[in-house]
């Protein structure tokens, strides 16, 4: 019973000591709460308009043929793209793009109706404006949707010619009738596409660099991070582990729960799971954000360092989740290297359940991998301590 109050004592004393580190670090208190709460924020006031229509694009139609004119009038009459303006060669399109009247081109080369009537492939060419992804999305689905439609009238046209029937002509062309049905993101709003995935992401990055300022600040200061109480003569890893973590545990499940909740419900993003599971799946994101940092800001021998990794690793583990490829393509070292990340297994269980109404049961790979992920990080990052307390011991008896 000593044993424990003394532990629990012990636990407290690093655990508000810890507390008292960050809120004494201005650095440290910009990542996580100016970061950790403005940057949700910012990427939904940027994506907040997650779909573009009538998107202002030029023409080049060097046919002038009654098909490129047919081609013409179908993308205008898409929701995605507006034929703003019909130009008569590319100089002046491009004009038009460098001027930002418009932000893409369409050119239709002049043997376009010859290729079509004498059965050989005809191309189009497409341009975009790829200051923003959404319009390279826009001209791209605008332009493949009608290419689609044109590809199946002439297809029917042919069999026509060929002295087919409206009802051999129709089986022919679409054997197979489908009904397209996309639940989840009908508009192909790119704010749900992305938001969903970049949310939980800010809650790992910000973690990782607050704890490793901490590390590096600690260290070129001749401190450590792996201090224990001189009574314990080199033991308590765990409870300096857990009481530093604790710390952290606490404010991030806080920003967690504005960033999975509230950040959604501001931005209107779909919410199809109940709160009491998303709130589940954080404990163990959270937990394991905890012990990944101290697993791997024992790393860190300078502040400045973070600011490298930032640039460097965000969009990486934003890409290793698998939200815009799917994870089962990914080469297998990529697809082993994901597996370092909480956020790899975090944001497909989060997109599956607040997006796609997936249950937490549904989750339970996720999860079983985050619990995988928590027990390993945190016998390393037990190990990262005892590793720093053997060399503090020596340069001390040095």
């Amino acid at each position: 019973m000593k044993y424990i109050s003394q532990w629990i004592s012990d636990w407290y004393d690093i655990f508000t000591r810890e507390f008292r580190h960050i809120f004494s670090d201005s650095g440290v208190m910009v990542i996580f709460f100016l970061a950790g709460l403005a940057y949700p924020l910012l990427y939904g006031l940027i994506y907040r308009n997650g779909t573009v229509d009538d998107m202002p694009i030029a023409v080049v139609d060097d046919s002038s043929s009654a098909g490129s004119r047919e081609f013409v009038r179908a993308l205008d009459a898409t929701r995605e793209i507006s034929v703003a303006f019909s130009c008569a060669d590319m100089d002046e399109a491009e004009r038009l793009l460098q001027q930002r009247k418009v932000k893409g081109i369409v050119m239709i080369p002049s043997d376009y109706e010859e290729c079509l009537a004498s059965g050989r492939q005809a191309h189009v060419s497409t341009y975009a404006d790829m200051s923003s992804f959404l319009y390279y999305k826009n001209l791209t689905m605008g332009a493949s949707q009608v290419m689609l439609s044109e590809m199946h009238d002439i297809q029917a046209s042919r069999f026509s010619s060929a002295g087919y029937d409206g009802q051999q002509i129709r089986q022919l062309v679409q054997p197979l009738k489908y009904e397209e049905n996309m639940p989840y993101n009908r508009n192909f709003s790119y704010s749900i596409f992305f938001l969903s995935a970049v949310l939980l992401i800010v809650v790992q990055q910000t973690m990782f660099y607050g704890v490793s300022m901490l590390t590096g600040t600690m260290r070129e200061e001749n401190r450590s991070f792996a201090v224990l109480p001189d009574r314990l003569k080199g033991h308590g890893i765990s409870r300096t582990v857990l009481g530093r973590g604790a710390a952290y545990w606490l404010l991030y499940i806080a920003i967690g729960t504005y960033v999975a909740a509230l950040v959604p419900r501001i931005f209107g993003l779909p919410q199809n799971c109940p709160f009491g599971e998303i709130f589940i799946l954080l404990l163990f994101y959270v937990s394991a954000c905890v012990v990944f940092s101290f697993t791997f800001s024992s790393l860190i021998r300078h502040r400045e360092t973070v600011f490298v990794l930032f640039l460097f690793m965000s969009p990486i583990c934003l890409f290793l989740t698998g939200f815009s490829w799917p994870a089962g393509s990914f080469p297998g070292f990529w697809k082993v290297f994901s597996y370092l990340f909480p956020s790899t297994f975090a944001v497909r269980a989060f997109i599956n359940m607040n997006t796609a109404g997936a249950s937490l049961a549904m989750a339970a790979p996720q999860v079983a991998a985050l619990t995988i992920q928590i027990i390993v990080y945190y016998f390393l990052s037990c190990m990262s301590v005892f590793i720093e307390n053997q060399l503090l011991k020596r340069r001390q008896k040095g």
